[in-house]
């Protein structure tokens, strides 16, 4: 079955960084694109970023361009987020998603919080 699995949340100062990891198995993986989501208290789940099975188109929402890399090795089946001068308002439970055979499969998600 698939099964995504993240790391890499923790606490961190405005202005650090964090790389987030995410490992899948039960699929192809090198043949589906990867999302990277976020969803703040009180908020909707919002996407941050996207990546193609071979990597060569990405995407990124406007809120973190310029300051987030998503990359993936599908050697070894992973997807990374990489967050550079991070916000308070970065601060959300961070999801990865695939659509497998039409079906949105979920990470059961990693903390980030971005406080002094």
């Amino acid at each position: 079955q698939v099964q995504l699995v993240e790391s890499g949340g923790g606490l961190v100062q405005p202005g650090g960084s964090l790389r987030l990891s995410c490992a899948a198995s039960g699929f192809t993986f090198r043949n589906y694109a990867m999302n990277w989501y976020r969803q703040a208290l009180g908020k909707e789940r919002e996407l941050v970023a996207g990546i193609s099975g071979p990597g060569d188109s990405i995407n990124y929402a406007d809120s973190v361009k310029g300051r987030f890399t998503i990359s993936r090795d599908n050697v070894q089946r992973t997807v990374y987020l990489q967050m550079n001068s991070l916000k308070p308002e970065d601060t959300a439970v961070y999801y990865c998603m695939a659509m497998v055979w039409g079906t949105r499969y979920w990470g059961q998600g990693t903390q980030v919080t971005v406080s002094s």
